[in-house]
Formats: C-alpha cells, structure tokens, sequence
C-alpha cells in the first residue's frame, strides 16, 4: 500500500502510480476520515495499516524525526510542490533498487530521495546509509 501525504494530495499522483504499482494507493486522510492529521499523528496512523508506504515531500517533519517502525516505511522525496509529477518517476526508480524492492524489504525504514542520490535509516541503525 502506498499512502500520499496530504500535501501531494492535488498533483493527481493516484493514477500516475496505480498504472505501475500493484498494490491500493490512496492518502493520509482515508485513514482517519473526517478529521485533520497532524503530522506527528502520522506514525500512529501507518502503524495502523496493512505494510504501508507513506510518500511526502515534507521532508522536513519526517527525515531524522521520526523513529523507523517495522510496521512501515516513509520515503520523504526532497521536491518542490511545483515539481509532483516526478513522484511516480522517483518511486519507481526507489522500488527498482534491491533494498527497496518489495514492502518486507521497505518496511522499517525512512528513505530520503533526492534526484541524485537515496540514504536511509532504520529499525536497525540510526546511523544514515547512502545508497548506490
């Protein structure tokens, strides 16, 4: 399940990614209909869900600051709103790295990608890792 933060929500992201992804793509506020999320209510929310894979180009209030969990993954793309219509692009070519390539592998980490480069931290070290 990929799970799109709501500040990528009006970039009409869902078929761009469902045409690739197998698995359900929707957002944040489909998990807790009916009410504003706070993004320190997120973790909570995605432990609550099946394996999710939550996309945001919040990077600020995710990368660094939230505790890597084995019930999900966070993959914080360092984008500017203007350019969403790369997200697909970008999460393709994260899905295609061997780290990254089925849920079981994701979950538990948090992932920053840049167009140049991905690093990422997890259930097992704090300490970031590049990869290549």
């Amino acid at each position: 399940m990929i799970v799109l933060d709501e500040h990528i929500l009006g970039a009409d992201l869902h078929d761009a990614i469902a045409h690739w992804y197998p698995g359900q793509v929707t957002d944040i506020t489909q998990l807790r209909t009916g009410s504003l999320i706070k993004d320190d209510a997120v973790p909570t929310l995605l432990r609550a869900a099946r394996r999710p894979t939550f996309v945001t180009i919040n990077v600020e209030d995710f990368w660094r600051r939230v505790t890597p969990h084995l019930r999900f993954c966070i993959v914080c793309l360092v984008l500017p709103s203007s350019r969403a219509e790369q997200i697909p692009g970008c999460l393709r070519r994260l899905f295609a790295h061997e780290l990254f390539r089925t849920q079981k592998l994701r979950l538990g980490k948090i992932v920053r990608v840049t167009p140049h480069h991905m690093q990422y931290y997890s259930t097992d070290s704090w300490a970031v890792q590049e990869v290549e």
